[in-house]
């Protein structure tokens, strides 16, 4: 069933709200930065929430990452599957990942690292059949009690046809999901309770589950009745000629931007990296744009790569957060072959994609350079790339099969740099490069490797 939901979920946030219209600008901007100087998020998909508490601590904090994603905090319906957690039946935190006070323990931990928390919230739809929920709710498709009722859902019950009309994609079901009637007061106001229950516990923001099939004017609404909505980024996947665009969401919150995946894979697979320098091209603008190189739902559907495609997936995610556009957003899943396989029970299967030495380094070189102007470009017309952020740092990746040595242009200070995505700082013998007077720099990058230098990491 949801296993479908990568063509079809998306959305984003928008800003201008009268009674589900959208005549008056409402008081939020979009800032695809999140707020503060440590601007990358890790989105931990499907961990326990006690694992993450840990992971904060001991990896995310360290590191410098500034957000941790988490998947969704609400009672969902019974199974296996990874996508059942995507099936709320009640917004009482009793899920397979943990219970109520897991989870604010976990924002306290997150918190105590320095690291903010998002909260993937499921507010479109509810489930597709009846049951008993994993905190014990019975429920029936159009029934949840103390929280919705057959009147709460819109009465277009059938599947989504149409993605050129804007009413089915907005009234009738995702894959037989029942479909929140977001446009009435009385459905806000409790999708607005909830989220704000959240905040209460302490979580900064919220990645909007399938924002694409509610409207725009509705989510305005909903953000608009909490006493502090926080930080706000929403899943839309565009698709050309279609009714429902990301950039009408952008004036509520931020953009997941779909589109930069894709793009990364046609580069990294097609043999042109090169081609990356007019990566912000025809997508939404840096500002409201969520960069990332894959999540759960286009690694399973071949539409980004992935962590199977080993070295150039890591070399993806070294240029994401190397590069000005947007904001990153590193995905740390778990090993699966079956697309339906739900989260391991254990520490073993984690690709742990968040911990690797070049993404670390780079969390610390995307701090380091902060707001620096690209510039010194270069690459070979193919494989091989390198550019500067102004004064700040340097950056070199090769998606070729041989050594690449070249003397670059850094814009960096002389000195001796630590090369980030090899090595840490406080242990890196036998992985400097020296820059001299004229900032210029003899840099042997490996096959399929990246080099990374910057002014918070000499040597």
């Amino acid at each position: 069933m949801l296993q479908h939901r990568s063509r079809i979920l998306g959305g984003t946030l928008a800003g201008v709200l009268v009674a589900g219209g959208l005549a008056a600008l409402a008081p939020w901007s979009s800032q695809a930065t999140p707020p503060g100087k440590k601007t990358v998020t890790a989105t931990l998909f499907e961990r326990p929430y006690a694992d993450v508490a840990k992971i904060c601590t001991d990896q995310l904090g360290p590191a410098g990452y500034g957000y941790v994603e988490v998947s969704p905090a609400s009672e969902h319906i019974k199974g296996d599957q990874w996508w059942t957690s995507y099936q709320p039946v009640s917004y009482k935190i009793a899920g397979r990942l943990g219970d109520r006070d897991a989870f604010a323990s976990m924002v306290s931990a997150c918190h105590k690292a320095g690291v903010k928390v998002v909260a993937d919230a499921v507010i479109n739809h509810m489930s597709s059949g009846s049951g008993t929920g994993t905190g014990g709710t019975q429920y029936t498709k159009y029934d949840y009690p103390g929280y919705f009722k057959d009147q709460d859902f819109h009465s277009c019950r059938k599947d989504i046809s149409d993605y050129g009309d804007r009413d089915n994609v907005q009234q009738c079901e995702l894959v037989g999901l029942a479909d929140l009637d977001t446009g009435s007061d009385a459905v806000r106001t409790t999708i607005a309770k909830y989220l704000d229950d959240l905040r209460s516990l302490g979580v900064d923001g919220f990645r909007i589950d399938a924002a694409k099939h509610m409207a725009a004017g509705d989510l305005a609404a909903i953000k608009g009745k909490m006493s502090d909505p926080g930080f706000w980024v929403s899943e839309v996947i565009y698709g050309g000629g279609e009714a429902v665009q990301p950039d009408e969401y952008t004036k509520v919150g931020d953009v997941d931007e779909f589109r930069y995946g894709g793009h990364l894979k046609s580069a990294f697979q097609g043999g042109s990296i090169a081609q990356l320098k007019n990566v912000a091209d025809g997508k939404l603008s840096s500002g409201s744009a969520r960069t990332f190189v894959d999540n759960w739902d286009t690694e399973r559907n071949g539409s980004t790569l992935t962590y199977k495609d080993g070295a150039a997936y890591t070399l993806a995610n070294v240029f994401m957060l190397a590069s000005p556009y947007g904001s990153p957003n590193v995905f740390s899943g778990y090993e699966w072959s079956d697309k339906d396989a739900g989260p391991p029970s254990g520490a073993d299967g984690w690709t742990d994609m968040h911990a690797k030495q070049e993404i670390t380094g780079m969390v610390g070189f995307r701090n380091a350079v902060g707001g620096a102007e690209l510039t010194d470009w270069w690459d070979n017309g193919s494989s091989a790339l390198a550019f500067a952020r102004d004064g700040k740092g340097f950056v070199a990746l090769n998606a070729g099969d041989g050594e690449l040595s070249e003397t670059f242009a850094t814009s960096l200070p002389a000195g001796t740099y630590c090369n980030v995505a090899k090595a840490a700082p406080d242990d890196c013998d036998g992985n400097t490069v020296k820059v001299g007077d004229d900032g210029k720099a003899q840099v042997t990058v490996p096959a399929k490797g990246a080099v990374a230098l910057h002014v918070g990491a000499k040597s």
